[in-house]
C-alpha cells in the first residue's frame, strides 16, 4: 500500500528573510539579499559578493549544553526547524513519544573545522580544543544536534549531494513515507556562509564579479550573466503521511506527488542536458500528470553561463515554452546545500499566495532562455502544481513535483 505524502510545516532562515513572513515580503517585492562583503576581498577572494545571513542568537531557546555543538549549519537549521515544527503543530513531547525521522541536506562544515584547527595550532594541546568542536566539525552536525534537541526516534540521516542536497533530502523522505517506513520526517538543507566555506569555489572563477552593483549580480538566464553569488542559511520542510497529518489535525499545506533523480555520469562540474532531461521526465512521470498541468517551474538556474543554458534547454524539451519559469536565486544567490529545500519553501509561499516571484535582473534573453517563459516581474498567478529543480557538482540531479492538497 502506498501512502500519500503531504507537507505540514515550513521554516526558513534566509538572506531574504529570517522567517516566512519576511521572506514572503521579499519574494513579492523582488528584494535581493546580496551584499558586498569587504573582509572577503581582504581574505583573497576574487569576488566579495555574498548573500548576507547573520548568526542567530540561540540563547533564548537553547541551553549552553545544547548550543555547544552547533556552528552555522546547525544554528541556521535550528531556526528554520523551530518555525516549521510550530506550523506543523509538533512539540518535543509529541516527538519524543511518536517516531519521527530527520533527513537533512548538508555538504560542508568548513568554518567549524578551520576554527578547530586554529585552536589546536595555537594551544599545542588537543585536550584544550573543547568538547563541542567534534559535533560542529562533522558533516552530520545538523542531524546530531536536532535529533537530540527534539528527541527524535526515527530515521536519522545526513544527505550529502552538493547543490541538490536539500532537494534529495525531501525526495528520499517522500519515498520512505510513501512506502510506509515512517509516518513523518523533518527534512531540509543547511548552508554555512562564512568565508572559509566558499574560498575554493571562488578559486574556480565561478562567482560573479559585478561587485559595484551587488543586487544586480545574480542574473539567472540573462545574456549578460557572469557567474553565481554564494549564499546560505537553512530551510526545513515537515512531511508526513496523509493519514498521520489528518489524525493529528495538522495543517496540510501541499502534497508531494513526484520525485525525479539522475546522475550525469559525465564531467565532475559541467552540467549536461541528458541528465537534467531524465530528472525532469522522471518526476513528471512519477507524478502521473501531463507536463501542461505544471503551472510554475522554480529553476535551479544559478546565473552561470553553461548551467542556465542547459536548464533552459531541458525545461523547453520536457515541458515546453509556455510554463512560467523563474529562479529565486536572482534574489538569494546560490544557497548551495540548502537551495533545493529553500526553493520548495519559496514556491510553497507563492502557491499559497497566488503569485510568481520575479526572476529579477533578467533584461536580455540568450538563445536558450528565449525559448522559455521567464517571469521578470511580480506576477499574480494561481499555482495548483509546481516543479522545482536542483542540480549539483558530480552530476547529481533532483526534481520535485508538488501540488495543492485536494
Amino acid at each position: 500500500m502506498e501512502h500519500r505524502v503531504v507537507i505540514t510545516g515550513l521554516g526558513i532562515y534566509s538572506c531574504i528573510g529570517e522567517d516566512k513572513a519576511a521572506v514572503l515580503e521579499s519574494l513579492q517585492n523582488g528584494k535581493s539579499g546580496i551584499i558586498y562583503d569587504a573582509p572577503r576581498k581582504e581574505f583573497g577572494y576574487r569576488s566579495a559578493l555574498t548573500g548576507f545571513v547573520k548568526d542567530p542568537d540561540l540563547k533564548p531557546f537553547l541551553s549552553r549544553r545544547e548550543r555547544i555543538g552547533m556552528h552555522q549549519p546547525a544554528m541556521f537549521a535550528y531556526m528554520a526547524t523551530k518555525e516549521a515544527l510550530e506550523q506543523a503543530k509538533l512539540d518535543i513531547d509529541f516527538l519524543e513519544h511518536h517516531e519521527t525521522g530527520i533527513i537533512y541536506g548538508n555538504d560542508s562544515t568548513a568554518g567549524a573545522v578551520i576554527e578547530t584547527i586554529d585552536k589546536a595550532r595555537a594551544r599545542k594541546d588537543n585536550t584544550l580544543i573543547g568538547s563541542g568542536d567534534i559535533f560542529q566539525n562533522m558533516n552530520c552536525t545538523v542531524n546530531m544536534n536536532l535529533s537530540t534537541i527534539y528527541k527524535l526516534k526515527g530515521i536519522n540521516l545526513t544527505l550529502s549531494a552538493a547543490c541538490a542536497s536539500g532537494s534529495h533530502s525531501i525526495g528520499m523522505a517522500y519515498l520512505m513515507i510513501k512506502q510506509g517506513l515512517q509516518d513523518r520526517i523533518i527534512c531540509g538543507g543547511a548552508q554555512e556562509i562564512n568565508q572559509y566555506a566558499m574560498g575554493s569555489f571562488d578559486g574556480l572563477g565561478a562567482f560573479s564579479i559585478r561587485e559595484d552593483k551587488p543586487h544586480q549580480a545574480s542574473r539567472p538566464f540573462d545574456r549578460d550573466r557572469d557567474g553565481l553569488v554564494p549564499s546560505g542559511g537553512a530551510a526545513t520542510v515537515i512531511i508526513e503521511s496523509l493519514a498521520s497529518a489528518m489524525k493529528r489535525g495538522a495543517p496540510i499545506l501541499g502534497e508531494i506527488i513526484g520525485y525525479g533523480f539522475s546522475s550525469n555520469g559525465d564531467h565532475i562540474s559541467n552540467p549536461n542536458l541528458d541528465g537534467q532531461f531524465r530528472s525532469l521526465s522522471m518526476a513528471i512521470k512519477q507524478a502521473g500528470i501531463h507536463s501542461d498541468e505544471i503551472d510554475y517551474v522554480n529553476a535551479h538556474a544559478t546565473s552561470t553561463p553553461i548551467g542556465d543554458l542547459m536548464e533552459a534547454e531541458a525545461i523547453h524539451k520536457v515541458i515546453g515554452g509556455k510554463v512560467p519559469v523563474s529562479s529565486t536565486k536572482s534574489m538569494t544567490g546560490h544557497e548551495c546545500w540548502m537551495a533545493g529545500a529553500s526553493e520548495v519553501v519559496y514556491s510553497m509561499l507563492m502557491m499559497q499566495n497566488d503569485f510568481i516571484a520575479p526572476n529579477i535582473n533578467f533584461e536580455n534573453p540568450d538563445e536558450a532562455s528565449q525559448k522559455i517563459n521567464i517571469i521578470p516581474t511580480y506576477t499574480e498567478k494561481n499555482i495548483d502544481c509546481f516543479l522545482s529543480n536542483s542540480f549539483g557538482f558530480g552530476g547529481t540531479n533532483s526534481s520535485l513535483v508538488i501540488k495543492k492538497f485536494k
